[in-house]
């Protein structure tokens, strides 16, 4: 007998995995807040459009143990916090059956302190049903602002989510979500997607959100996460990270785990690869000139 196999539409494999992840969450204590996706307000996403993957926001003091119970319950790691993104925000799982989940240990633009800022989400969450099993997610705002603040990163729905999220919102909601960003302390990200980012020109982080918005170059974004770093040792930190292989990133190209030769090989390519960006931006600052 041949054995029959029946394709899950993603829409529903994304419901169940957020009820997958909200189980393991609970047998281990871990608190998380689905963010995003099948877990945003209906208000916020009146299309019902799912996203692509799962993604959850862990309270950072809780990271390690969910992180090894997915594990045990066969989620596999795919990209590490360190290589998954140049914010270092979130780790990437993939689970056979329920597919890709994004666990964020903090949320990009936001410049609270990360638990202060996950306790701020906590303290006014409330559950909701997805896949029949209790989801915890943030306020209805807290969802307006993380969406808009994941706009400012995003090329896919970005502008579709700031217009739902920010400018069609009524008068009381825009005044929950201007305060929450302020408590934030999450102003120029906000802007970069909302619009207004210039009145930010004075900011050690304005650069950076003018680039990651807008488009440069990687060895320009990696700089200006320099002038973003909060103190000397975070500075030195992204300095130190900089030259570094994102090892992830050409294992997936390569589909395998990467040589030590590759991994040098692509350690040397990188540099090459800046001069040449900057090159024609030399060009044309000379030709100004």
């Amino acid at each position: 007998m041949n054995e029959s196999q029946v394709s899950v539409p993603l829409p529903v494999r994304l419901r169940f995995g957020h009820a997958a992840i909200q189980h393991v969450a609970d047998e281990v204590g871990a608190d998380i807040l689905h963010i995003k996706g099948a877990a945003a307000d209906p208000s916020l996403r009146p299309g019902g459009y799912a996203g692509s993957d799962v993604d959850v926001l862990v309270r950072p003091a809780h990271v390690a143990r969910l992180d090894a119970a997915m594990r045990r319950h066969g989620w596999h790691l795919y990209s590490t916090f360190e290589y998954g993104s140049p914010f270092g925000h979130a780790q990437t799982y993939l689970h056979e059956a329920w597919g890709y989940i994004d666990v964020h240990r903090f949320f990009p633009g936001i410049r609270l302190e990360p638990t202060a800022a996950f306790e701020l989400f906590w303290a006014d969450r409330h559950t909701v049903e997805i896949a029949a099993v209790g989801c915890r997610v943030p306020s209805v705002p807290a969802q307006a602002v993380l969406l808009v603040l994941n706009a400012a990163r995003s090329t896919s729905r970005g502008q579709s989510d700031v217009a739902t999220a920010w400018r069609e919102a009524g008068e009381q909601r825009r005044a929950e979500i201007e305060a929450l960003v302020a408590t934030l302390d999450a102003r120029v990200a906000f802007a970069a997607a909302a619009g207004g980012l210039e009145q930010y020109r004075h900011e050690r982080d304005y650069r950076l959100w003018k680039i990651v918005s807008e488009g440069g170059s990687r060895s320009a974004e990696w700089w200006a996460r320099v002038r973003a770093a909060p103190d000397l040792r975070s500075a030195i930190g992204v300095i130190a990270r900089a030259p570094r292989v994102n090892v992830d990133h050409l294992a997936h190209r390569l589909g395998r785990a990467p040589t030590r030769g590759e991994i040098i090989a692509e350690f040397f390519r990188r540099p090459a690869k800046a001069v040449r960006e900057a090159w024609p931006r030399r060009r044309r600052a000379g030709a100004r000139g």
